[in-house]
């Protein structure tokens, strides 16, 4: 071989100290969230059995169920109670439309690099836009 080979890049682990100027393409973020999502669902299960155990047993319970989003729970303001609620419509929301990305890629064989990316990108922007929309109305704008 007379020519000379053209040098290739070479990929390797990164460190840990590496990530935050890591560049992840869209689907990796997706997947990333995914998991996220999924360990935040799964450890505010708890917090989501009280909502729903104190929102259908009764209309006192209701009422009680609905004043700690205003008022708090002892020490817990209510508008943390909000956030919290906000992070869990935020989780279920991307862990659904992420999941639903996942089950339709693998029913049409699409494991193209533009499919990804193009999947990735409406996963993120579908997720992010219901979960505003929902805000808003937890919030109470409008």
């Amino acid at each position: 071989m007379t020519e000379i080979a053209k040098k290739r890049p070479v990929y390797r682990n990164i460190h840990v100290s590496q990530i935050v100027s890591y560049r992840l393409p869209p689907a990796g973020i997706v997947s990333i969230l995914h998991r996220i999502s999924g360990m935040l669902l799964f450890v505010l299960l708890p917090f989501v059995i009280w909502m729903f155990d104190t929102s259908v047993t009764s209309e006192i319970s209701y009422g009680a169920f609905t004043n700690a989003f205003v008022a708090g729970i002892g020490f817990v303001p209510g508008w943390f109670i909000k956030l919290v609620s906000l992070g869990l419509i935020w989780g279920y929301l991307h862990h659904f439309i992420a999941g639903v990305r996942h089950l339709w890629m693998d029913a049409t064989h699409s494991v193209s690099k533009a499919q990804g990316h193009s999947s990735a990108i409406i996963t993120l922007a579908s997720s992010v836009a219901l979960t505003l929309a929902l805000g808003a109305k937890l919030f109470g704008l409008y």
